[in-house]
């Protein structure tokens, strides 16, 4: 009896230790399995690459050769948009005048009349215009350095008369003077009273900061619309001047801002007077498709000052996307000729000589 009581003791013992065994190894297997998985999980994340796409919600391609390349190659089609050719597309506006063997201008012509080049590539033109009605900016820089004291009174009388006939309610006039400083008289203004009252409020000065006067006129007019005219009415010298000529010609056709001179020739006149700032002035125009004048008496300011009034009345508009262009520089010269003339015809075609792609840090 001892003996069955006893075996099946053992019986149940071992069946006690057999159910704790097996609890025991479920919950020490069932970590373990979680663990695993996280592991797989992580691990076949790392293992494959974030492709281009998946910022955007397009599908992935199904191009078995896109979807295995490798990361290089991911990385080479991410950098592409970066390493693409921009052409610059920006309109380029050329105001042309046209004059005949007097210097008179020449009206009539049309678009088939014209060929217009860029460093030396013929180029489509997109807009073209007669008598342009563009809105007109100009800038008035009037010398009042000490040199001029005998001149001023004449010359600013010829600038009111000049800004009566010009201005229509479109337009827009800015007095500048200049001396040892540059000063801003009136502001862009159509309304002649207040050009009046500015013309009467212009006083002498000491010395002659020409080059200064170009930049700035230059500077006011760029952010302006249409066309862009800077006139400066001076003997020619230029004494203090922070900026130099370079400065002067490249903020000037930067602004797309046509030049014409004025060179009051003072009566004590000598051959030893300085006369690099009328060549700096003569070039300038030439450059910007302006055009200068000498004048010794106010008939002669009367009548520059009508010259350049015509020629702004009967300017031609030629306007074209430059083609693309491989060259580093970053200047592009301009020509344009007219064709189809009558044989035997002298015309002068007036027009800035070109433009620069990028601006300049000054």
């Amino acid at each position: 009896m001892n003996a069955i009581f006893h075996k099946k003791h053992i019986r149940k013992a071992r069946r006690r230790e057999r159910a704790k065994i097996t609890k025991t190894g479920s919950s020490l297997r069932m970590p373990s399995l979680f663990l695993f998985l996280a592991v797989s999980v992580a691990t076949s994340q790392g293992q494959v690459p974030k492709p281009p796409w998946a910022t955007t919600s397009k599908p992935a391609s199904t191009d078995t050769s896109k979807n295995n390349a490798g990361p290089e190659n991911a990385a080479a089609s991410t950098q592409t948009p970066e390493t693409t050719l921009k052409v610059d597309v920006k309109l380029v506006n050329v105001f042309v005048t046209v004059t005949d063997e007097h210097g008179a201008p020449v009206a009539g012509l049309k678009k088939e009349n014209f060929t217009l080049l860029e460093d030396g590539k013929p180029q489509t033109i997109s807009m073209f215009d007669k008598e342009s009605a563009l809105p007109l900016s100009i800038v008035v820089d009037v010398d009042t350095s000490l040199s001029t004291r005998k001149d001023l009174p004449l010359e600013l009388s010829s600038a009111r008369r000049f800004a009566h006939a010009i201005l229509r309610p479109v337009d827009a006039l800015s007095l500048y003077g200049f001396s040892e400083v540059v000063s801003e008289v009136v502001p862009f203004t159509s309304d002649l009273k207040t050009i009046d009252r500015g013309v009467d409020h212009v006083r002498l000065g000491s010395a002659t900061a020409l080059y200064d006067a170009l930049y700035l006129g230059a500077e006011a007019l760029a952010p302006r619309r249409g066309r862009k005219v800077l006139v400066v009415i001076t003997d020619g010298g230029d004494t203090v001047s922070r900026m130099d000529y370079k400065k002067a010609v490249r903020s000037a056709q930067e602004a797309e801002a046509i030049v014409y001179s004025i060179i009051v020739v003072p009566i004590e006149a000598s051959a030893g007077r300085d006369i690099g700032g009328e060549h700096a002035l003569i070039q300038i125009s030439e450059d910007t498709g302006g055009k200068y004048f000498y004048a010794d008496s106010v008939p002669q300011l009367d009548d520059a000052f009508r010259k350049i009034s015509d020629e702004l009345r009967t300017q031609y508009l030629l306007a074209y996307y430059p083609a693309q262009r491989f060259s580093d520089s970053s200047y592009r010269r301009i020509e344009v000729k007219v064709d189809g003339i009558p044989a035997g015809s002298k015309f002068t075609v007036r027009h800035r000589t070109g433009y620069y792609t990028s601006k300049s840090k000054f």
